[in-house]
């Protein structure tokens, strides 16, 4: 698994008018390439009477699933250019469609990749991205003398408390870096003169929103 990676924050859309055609960018979240095409063919039905309905994604850690289709546009100025913002921009797992309502002004081979190109990356912008770090939860069990300055610790050195529970012994959950966990556990025992009781939960990815 990936320790940190880039992609869309939801789906959504972002539309353009560029010498009277309309480009409306539809972003989504995909994970497979079977999401990516019912995400394609949603986006083809709903938009049935469009001139053109262009598409692009990537899929997996390291972009093995990669297509582009230009859906009736000139060979190469419509689906390789949004996939080339795709990477550009680091998105992993999503999948754009850029339908065109023709406006009646050719724009030639040049202008048809710049208006899939912005409006594939005014599309993402619009709708956000995030990177997702891989974090293991680390369970620390203590006694209550030890809360006052566990907390204080770990919310003075910005670690992400998911939970603290109280029962017979406090039991914080703290979600930390996966490439940080072992430190973080040292640095727990030592802080604490080796008063606590420390062990993994699962791994999960957190979300930061991040500007692109």
């Amino acid at each position: 698994m990936l320790e940190n990676y880039l992609t869309v924050k939801q789906q959504g859309e972002h539309e353009n008018i560029i010498q009277k055609s309309r480009f409306i960018g539809h972003i989504k979240r995909t994970e497979t390439e079977d999401e990516a095409q019912a995400f394609i063919n949603q986006i083809k039905k709903e938009h049935a009477s469009a001139t053109h309905n262009c598409s692009a994604y990537m899929i997996g850690e390291q972009n093995l699933i990669q297509k582009a289709q230009d859906d009736g546009e000139p060979s190469g100025t419509a689906g390789v250019p949004m996939l080339e913002v795709l990477k550009q921009m680091d998105m992993k797992d999503t999948t754009v469609v850029v339908t065109r309502y023709f406006g009646g002004i050719k724009l030639g081979a040049g202008g048809l990749i710049r208006a899939y190109s912005n409006a594939t990356s005014e599309a993402i912008r619009a709708v956000g991205a995030v990177r997702r770090s891989l974090m293991q939860n680390v369970i620390i069990q203590a006694g209550y003398g030890m809360l006052g300055k566990l907390e204080n610790e770990l919310r003075a050195h910005d670690y992400l408390i998911e939970t603290i529970d109280y029962a017979e012994a406090v039991t914080f959950h703290v979600l930390v870096p996966i490439s940080d966990a072992e430190d973080f556990k040292g640095w727990m025992i030592n802080l604490t003169s080796d008063q606590v009781t420390i062990k993994d939960g699962e791994t999960q990815y957190v979300e930061r929103d991040v500007e692109v």
